[in-house]
């Protein structure tokens, strides 16, 4: 039996899942603003209360690696880290998107997946988005990117796109995009996929370095300028 707690902190949407196995036993998600810091390790907290588990009874934490919110990256691996050096188990780490995307696959429930692709995004601010092309069964197509949608960013695909995650609503504001497009909004960033994924590494081994884990962050982190009078 492996016990897996998993960790979705790369957008704006902060969750906790616990699995055994395959199997979900709980999960706890919140959408409050900024609400990460204050309280990812409260929700851990009263997830494995309720689930009447000690936190010393994990196999193993799995964290989203990215990419996505540079703070929110930093905040999940963290905590992960904390957890994994105090009781001495291993890190895990799970690509944001690839889990969306199987997530996606199963969620379509594709009748022909030689004719579907999944393209998962993250809002990247403006009309950028955080990108891959995937299988509906995880296989990447095309590698993760930062990028501007417009209307000949899915021209290379002849399949019928299906796109999910909190940037893809953006696609319906650009004209001209390609068609068929399948659109699963709704279908956002969220420890309740990351379960396949993180139960593979864990059989296979790959696992993190806990000292030297950093997240994907793909873009360098860009701060605001101050608007505290005095400081600008």
């Amino acid at each position: 039996m492996a016990l897996i707690l998993c960790l979705e902190t790369s957008t704006p949407v902060c969750s906790v899942a616990l699995f055994n196995d395959s199997i979900m036993l709980a999960a706890e998600e919140t959408r409050e603003p900024n609400a990460h810091s204050a309280r990812l390790t409260l929700m851990i907290e009263k997830m494995m209360i309720d689930c009447g588990l000690s936190v010393s009874e994990l196999s193993a934490v799995a964290v989203s690696r990215g990419p996505g919110s540079y703070t929110g990256l930093r905040i999940g691996a963290g905590v992960a880290k904390g957890i994994c050096y105090a009781l001495n188990i291993p890190l895990i780490s799970v690509s944001t998107l690839q889990a969306m995307a199987i997530a996606a696959g199963r969620r379509h429930e594709v009748a022909e997946p030689a004719t579907t692709l999944i393209i998962p995004m993250i809002d990247a601010r403006r009309m950028e988005v955080y990108s891959a092309v995937y299988t509906p069964s995880g296989v990447e197509v095309r590698e993760v990117r930062a990028e501007i949608i417009t209307h000949e960013s899915f021209a290379a695909y002849s399949q019928t796109l299906v796109l999910c995650g909190n940037g893809s609503d953006k696609c319906r504001e650009v004209p001209g995009l390609r068609t068929p497009i399948i659109f699963l909004a709704e279908l956002e960033a969220s420890a309740i996929h990351m379960g396949p994924l993180a139960l593979s590494a864990f059989i296979e081994n790959r696992t993190e370095n806990t000292a030297y884990f950093e997240p994907f962050y793909l873009k360098d982190f860009m701060a605001g300028i101050p608007k505290v009078k005095g400081l600008q």
